[in-house]
Formats: C-alpha cells, structure tokens, sequence
C-alpha cells in the first residue's frame, strides 16, 4: 500500500537528484534519452527515500521553499563537478589555438556551443575513462552522502554567505590552473616548432614556412598526443579526485550552520 505520508519527502528527493542530473558529467550529455534520465531519477530517489527514512514532512507554506532549495542544491553540487571536469575541454581550447585546429571548432549538444577539437577529443576520452574506473558511482555517491550535510528539513542552504562566493571562486580559477597544466607540454613544444620555423624563414627565405608550417606543427602535436596519453589519464584521474574534493567541500559550505 502506497504511504501517502510519504509522498512529500520523496517529492523533495527526486527534486535534488534530478536538478543533480542536469549538471553533472556523464548524465548530463544530452545524448542520453530524457526517458532514461527521468527512470534513472526515479529508480535512484526510490532507493536514497529507503535508505536516508526521512522523518514525514508536512506539505504546507514552506514546502515551496524546501522544493527551491533541493533544485538549487542539486544544480550547485553538479555545476561544481563540471567545472572542474570542463578544465579539460579548456586544455584542448589550449592546444587547438597552437595547433591551428582554433578555426575548426565542433558542436558540442551538450552545451550547444562550438567547442574545441581537441577539446572534444579529450573529453571524450576522458569521459571513457570515468565510466570504465566506475568513477560514476562517485558522482551518485556525492548525491547521497550530501542529505548528511543537508537534511530534507534544512529550509535554509548556505548560498549567499561570502565563503561560497570565494569557494566557487577558487574552484573556477582552479579549473584554469590544472588545463594549463595538461596543455603545457603540447603547448610548449609547439611554442619551439614556431621559433624553429620562425629561424628556418629568416635563414631559407624561398621557403613558404606558411605552407609547410601547419602540417609540422599538426604532425608534431599528434605525436605528441601519442606519447603524453598515459600522463593525461593520469591527470584524469586526479582531475576525478579534485572533483570528488570540491563536492566535499561545497556540501560542508551549504550546510554549515
């Protein structure tokens, strides 16, 4: 039988996960079909309702404010995730302006902008390397373990306090940080193709350095890629723990009294 008692703390469960959903990496894309989010959504709330046993909440005036909150909490620990993970498609946008791939931009359905090649390139594999470590199941960790910071019944979330402004801060200017980090060895040796070729054009002038000097630089970096693509997984892999780290720390932010 059906406890309609309960109906409204599950209404306020499925509220954060979906608002979750619509952020995160990996269950976000938008090539995944809204049906399966929205079954996705559905069987996760079901399961998180038995295993937190929220107290019976009451539907009255400040229901709406307790719907608002569990929407914005969910959208704020998904956005913070993908902001970190977005520092590898910032990487690629890196590369690609070195590599000459900037006027060959894609389009990414998942924003619904042009995105770097590279960018994409290295997304994808980055994504590939998230489901395949079962990193994912972290993701939906993180959207269980936050009703121990923020219960159900909290109507108020710490979003206007000035550490969450200088956290979300930190993290965006963070997120530059590591892609330069991940770009800089590509970067950097495409940095010396161009001096070598810059030399090349001053001693060999009947060379057209604009003809072959795309091609070099290309070749260079795609080998490049070769070699570094045991580093860049493993950059990934910190990349994740980062993630991990900040959904951590928004959730106690949120929280905290």
């Amino acid at each position: 039988m059906i406890d309609l008692a309960a109906f409204p703390a599950f209404l306020l469960i499925i509220t954060r996960v979906s608002a979750f959903f619509l952020t995160i990496p990996v269950f976000s894309n938008k090539n995944l079909p809204v049906i399966h989010k929205i079954g996705l959504s559905l069987f996760l709330s079901w399961i998180m309702f038995y295993a937190i046993n929220p107290d019976p909440i009451s539907i009255n005036s400040s229901f709406l404010l307790l719907i608002i909150k569990e929407a914005m909490v969910g959208l704020s620990i998904g956005f913070i995730a993908a902001i970190v993970f977005y520092a590898i498609q910032v990487a690629g946008g890196f590369i690609d302006l070195q590599m000459g791939f900037a006027i060959a931009n894609v389009f990414d359905p998942q924003t619904g902008i042009q995105t770097p090649l590279m960018g994409r390139y290295l997304y994808t594999f980055a994504l590939l390397f998230l489901l395949s470590t079962d990193a994912h199941h972290m993701l939906l960790d993180g959207i269980f373990y936050s009703y121990k910071f923020l219960p159900l019944d909290s109507a108020i979330a710490n979003f206007g306090n000035g550490g969450m402004t200088r956290f979300v801060i930190s993290v965006f200017s963070g997120m530059f940080l590591v892609a330069l980090q991940m770009a800089i060895p590509i970067v950097g040796t495409l940095f010396l193709a161009d001096l070598a070729l810059g030399i090349v054009a001053r001693t060999v002038p009947q060379m057209n350095i604009f003809v072959i000097g795309l091609p070099v630089k290309i070749l260079i970096a795609l080998v490049l890629f070769l070699v570094i693509m045991p580093a860049f997984f493993v950059s990934v892999q910190l990349l994740v723990d980062q993630m991990r780290d900040s959904m951590l720390n928004l959730m106690k932010l949120l929280g905290a009294a």
